[in-house]
């Protein structure tokens, strides 16, 4: 499809604060291959699996971790012993057959084999479309795997270390011969924490790699509505070059955001960012129709009761591009960090402010086994009824228009006599 017909694509018609279901796809196609007894790929999915979500009602499904994996990612999570733990977990009795790989260091934006084709994708999309859904994949903009393509034919579009920063620090960086020569590729980072390192960093101070960026994400956007984009604000310029300026030695900065060309090179394509740091109002500015909060997930979680007031009398039109989450593939299970006893009390709150409300494989049934991405499956568990009855009950009740169609507003709570409101927050939709 040509970047013009890619272009002409309609914006999905989502209603406003949808909600947002994320699936670790090759877990859930394990499961269902379980139950089904058959090797279950996209194309075997049976329909009343994308009948169920629907009538759940999911406006967004995420089709998380498609894309091909590294088969060095998963050489390097097999002999990464701090990864055994949290194997032995998840999946006692794992075996390395049950490694695939982290779906965040793609190898290329081709969907894996053991998840389907760009065919398959593509019939998911209509049939999810046919059901009033959208289809969200991902796109992991800042970095790549070590043995994606572009390591050994454009090692140009990296943070590179020169032969002494490689002599020094050896763990920061990929060492890979090429035909060109040898080159120091950084491992990519989070300025918080040390190398993740099964992940090279894309120099985005690149012209070059931004425009073969670009046509990645003009790819991806011919098979999907949306994207969730990792780790959006280590894109921006600012971040980038303070994260990376010592390697960088002169590099221009781009006079614009990658996010702003990324906007126009598809305008039709719903963005959802991965945002921390208080990154949220500037990606939101550059393009971006929908970010996480994590802060108001963390005050809840903390019962950080001034925050949550500071972050629920925030603007509504803001507060309509933020995704509220209980939980994802990146925080703990909410029926670990909530329980049965605040799950009513949070779990309304988050499904009822205005905004994405973003919920995640699991969550209904009250798992507490956090499935490490790299698995390609988790334990069985027992559901919990408490759990269930209530996203049952909880999903029902915001399926009513007013929860999308509606006027939201931050009601005032007086005091009573001796008694103190600091620990409600009230508010009505009319």
């Amino acid at each position: 499809m040509t970047p013009a017909a890619i272009q002409s694509v309609k914006k999905f018609p989502l209603r406003p604060h949808p909600h947002l279901y994320e699936i670790n796809t090759w877990a859930w196609l394990e499961k269902l291959s379980a139950r089904l007894g058959r090797v279950i790929t996209l194309a075997d999915v049976p329909d009343a699996e994308w009948d169920g979500f629907a009538r759940i009602g999911f406006d967004i499904v995420w089709l998380m971790g498609i894309w091909q994996r590294s088969p060095e990612s998963r050489r390097i999570t097999l002999v990464d012993h701090g990864n055994i733990r949290q194997f032995d977990l998840a999946l006692p009795g794992w075996k390395p057959a049950d490694v695939a790989g982290s779906p965040y260091a793609v190898a290329q934006y081709v969907p894996d084999p053991r998840i389907g084709t760009w065919d398959s994708l593509d019939h998911v999309r209509e049939k999810l479309h046919a059901r009033g859904m959208a289809l969200f994949l991902d796109f992991v903009g800042n970095h790549t795997a070590l043995d994606h393509p572009w390591t050994r034919q454009h090692p140009d579009f990296y943070v590179q270390g020169a032969p002494e920063e490689f002599q020094k620090d050896p763990a920061s960086f990929y060492r890979i011969e090429t035909s060109a020569g040898v080159f120091s590729l950084a491992l990519a980072k989070d300025p918080y924490f040390p190398p993740w390192n099964d992940v090279a960093q894309l120099n985005h101070f690149s012209p070059q790699m931004r425009v073969a960026q670009l046509a990645d994400l003009r790819r991806i956007a011919a098979h999907c509505d949306g994207v969730r984009c990792d780790m959006a604000m280590l894109q921006q310029n600012d971040i980038f070059g303070k994260l990376w300026s010592h390697y960088l030695r002169g590099a221009k900065q781009p006079e614009k955001e990658f996010w702003t060309e990324a906007r126009a090179a598809v305008p039709n394509l719903i963005l959802l960012a991965e945002a921390y740091w208080g990154t949220e109002p500037r990606l939101l500015d550059l393009g971006f129709s929908f970010v996480y909060d994590k802060g108001l997930y963390d005050a809840v979680r903390d019962v950080n009761m001034p925050e949550v007031h500071e972050r629920v009398a925030a603007d509504i039109a803001r507060q309509s591009q933020l995704a509220r989450f209980l939980e994802n593939h990146d925080e703990a299970r909410c029926a670990t960090i909530f329980g049965t006893e605040r799950l009513v009390s949070v779990g309304t709150l988050m499904a009822t402010l205005p905004g994405m409300r973003f919920y995640h494989q699991g969550e209904f049934d009250g798992s507490k086994i956090h499935l490490p991405i790299a698995l390609r499956l988790v334990a069985d568990e027992p559901h919990d009824p408490a759990a269930l009855a209530f996203f049952a009950k909880i999903l029902r009740i915001t399926q009513d228009d007013v929860f999308h169609n509606g006027t939201w507003s931050l009601l005032p709570a007086t005091p009573e006599g001796d008694a103190t409101p600091d620990g409600l927050v009230v508010y009505g939709w009319r």
